[in-house]
């Protein structure tokens, strides 16, 4: 049996520019012997490090998929050190239909791994990054936003590591991202993310999120498109210093009381704003009853103090929801 049914058109040892796919064959209604055709550029010249950039995790977080498309229609040889490998959107599926999942296993990316190579199309696609693409690179960015659930203030993000060298890097290039706030992170389920298959690899790893309600602004693009650029230049691929912003404020969210998940259903009224900062007990949010007039709303009150670091997009909640997140100022 096969190892992978995954294949690359492009010759990874290769120097120069090239545009080409990771194909994965996908037998369906309207395509017996058909393919996903995820797009993937490769830039190289001579030896150094390899950045794995990706976008598109979710298909519906686009500055990711937008930086990257860009990058990889400009970035040349002569611009690079080493190799930088572009897949901008990582969930084609998902990508394509305008999805957090994939249409067509219901499948999210980031809890797919280490993927299986023989399981649904989803784990399959990790699968290909857990074995081949991610043994390849030194360094490597994913970038997210809040998709069309949550809006969550511009962050680039690492997280806590046993090892303390390698958190330390991955710190770093959450800084000199230069996004106007730098996230260290506690995941609330990491086993089966591509961060982890990362780290768990010993490469450096950063993440984002870059505002989100399942669009892009003028505002999130710039910091995209500069971070990918300082990322390289972290990364010691492109020459030159990180463009930065005059401050970047350093937080955490450090454990599960960070989450204020909705215990109702109805109409999400928020009296906080993103990014303010707020007090343990004072009211984040109210959710309004939708079957009947007359009842009052329900309080939600922060846990803790800290900045209102993310919050659900769309008025209309349920159980289970996450209405807010609010992380420490730690600098």
């Amino acid at each position: 049996m096969r190892a992978t049914t995954m294949s690359s058109t492009i010759d990874f040892d290769a120097d120069g520019v090239q545009h080409g796919f990771l194909k994965l064959p996908h037998s369906h209604d309207d395509s017996a012997w058909g393919c996903i055709m995820i797009p993937i550029t490769q830039i190289k010249r001579g030896d150094g490090p390899t950045a794995l950039l990706t976008g598109g995790n979710h298909g519906d977080e686009y500055e990711g998929i937008t930086s990257l498309l860009k990058l990889a229609n400009v970035l040349q040889p002569k611009d690079v050190s080493g190799r930088v490998i572009i897949v901008p959107a990582m969930n084609y599926p998902a990508a394509k239909n305008g999805s957090r999942t994939s249409p067509i296993d219901k499948g999210n990316m980031n809890r797919a791994f280490p993927g299986a190579p023989h399981g649904t199309m989803t784990e399959r696609i990790a699968d290909y990054f857990q074995r081949h693409l991610i043994p390849m690179c030194d360094f490597a960015l994913d970038i997210h936003s809040g998709g069309k659930t949550l809006d969550i203030i511009p962050f680039a993000a690492a997280h806590r590591l046993a090892d303390a060298e390698q958190e330390a890097a991955c710190i770093r290039g959450a800084k000199l991202f230069g996004a106007p706030y730098a996230m260290i992170m506690l995941e609330l389920d990491a086993a089966s993310l591509y961060d982890t298959a990362v780290e768990e690899q010993g490469k450096v790893f950063v993440t984002t999120e870059l505002r989100g309600g399942g669009t892009s602004t003028p505002e999130t693009m710039a910091i995209a498109d500069r971070g990918v650029r300082n990322f390289l230049k972290f990364a010691g691929i492109m020459d030159g210093q990180a463009e930065l912003p005059t401050t970047t404020q350093v937080l955490e969210m450090d454990d599960a009381s960070c989450y204020l998940q909705s215990q109702h259903q109805g109409i999400l009224e928020m009296t906080k704003a993103l990014g303010e900062e707020v007090s343990e007990g004072e009211c984040l949010a109210r959710i309004h009853s939708l079957e009947r007039t007359g009842v009052a709303p329900i309080d939600y009150h922060a846990g803790r103090s800290g900045i209102l670091a993310a919050r659900r997009h769309p008025a209309l909640i349920n159980m289970g929801d996450t209405i807010a997140v609010i992380a420490n100022i730690i600098e």
